[in-house]
């Protein structure tokens, strides 16, 4: 029965990290119009984290879940809204840069920079099923990026806010697992993290210059589509899938996050999947694959093996 449990536990895990990375996939589809309205970065990230806070506090009144916290864990809940607030803006600093799909693309590099992170500061143990994991992972998505080389040469300013975006997540995913947070709720950390990070763009907004409206009520939904899926629903799951399957495993997950900008490239923006496109992401559904069915294929071996006679030394 224990077994079962901690089996569901996971295979909950694993949806709740790819329903994580899917919706924060999706941050290119709502931020794009509005900077095509004029908006800058840190405005756009002001109003989605502004209103992802209500939009996180009425999921928490909804189940009845308290959104204090301890002293104690203040400070810590300021870091890791600082690191989300950072992380952010650095993403959509980039897209002013290069493209969005290229951009989401490169941010994959996080799931590597956590295993790195666990293993050089926390000695955890990288398995051989992660690495070869996180092996296929890279190598679909440095095919993608190949096939994606029309685009022109990656802009070195760019791909630099990129490796910081994915670095402080990074620092981030590794900071939420830490046993002063570990029993706070899911609801109770995204609310404090967002609004941690609402003060940074509110700071950030004022000695810059100020802050920009959308013009039209249309641009005012894609803020709220901005709040909802890519900030509250994916920090929660994100939260979630942590505290059920750990660090590594919710990011390696983070595979879908690409390949949902490569959707809604194709069938929302036109583009065309060519054949390399189709190569990448089978090599990242491979990677994900061979991660969550990993303990179960393991699992079974073990017990086919059991059921084979046993060879005695003087056979």
């Amino acid at each position: 029965m224990k077994s079962d449990t901690n089996r569901n536990r996971k295979l909950t895990g694993y949806a709740l990290g790819i329903v994580a990375a899917a919706t924060y996939g999706m941050n290119p589809l709502f931020a794009l119009p509005l900077y095509a309205d004029g908006m800058d970065s840190n405005s756009v990230l002001l109003f989605r984290y502004l209103i992802a806070v209500p939009i996180v506090a009425g999921m928490a009144a909804a189940r009845g879940r308290s959104l204090s916290i301890k002293r104690g864990q203040a400070l810590p809940l300021a870091g890791l809204g600082l690191m989300m607030a950072l992380s952010s803006l650095a993403l959509f600093v980039s897209y002013t840069y290069m493209a969005a799909s290229i951009a989401s693309t490169l941010l994959f590099v996080y799931p590597l920079m956590v295993a790195l992170i666990m293993a050089l500061i926390f000695k955890e143990k990288l398995s051989v099923q992660t690495i070869v994991c996180l092996a296929l992972a890279m190598g679909g998505l440095y095919v993608l990026f190949r096939g994606n080389g029309e685009t022109g040469p990656l802009s070195p300013p760019g791909t630099l806010w990129v490796m910081a975006s994915a670095l402080l997540y990074a620092i981030y995913i590794v900071g939420v697992n830490r046993p002063r947070l570990k029993r706070l709720s899911t609801l109770s950390l995204t609310f404090w993290v967002l609004l941690f990070g609402t003060v940074l763009f509110i700071a950030v907004g004022f000695s810059c210059g100020g802050i920009s409206l959308p013009q039209t009520p249309w641009l005012w939904l894609n803020l709220v589509a901005l709040a909802l899926l890519p900030t509250a629903v994916s920090l929660v799951c994100t939260t979630m899938a942590i505290q059920r399957i750990g660090s590594t495993p919710t990011a390696i997950l983070g595979v879908f996050e690409p390949v949902t900008a490569i959707v809604f490239g194709v069938t929302v923006f036109g583009e065309v999947l060519t054949g390399t496109d189709i190569v990448g992401i089978v090599l990242i559904v491979t990677a994900v694959s061979l991660e969550i069915a990993g303990g179960s294929v393991k699992t079974q071996l073990l017990k086919i093996r059991r059921l084979l006679p046993h060879r005695h030394a003087g056979n």
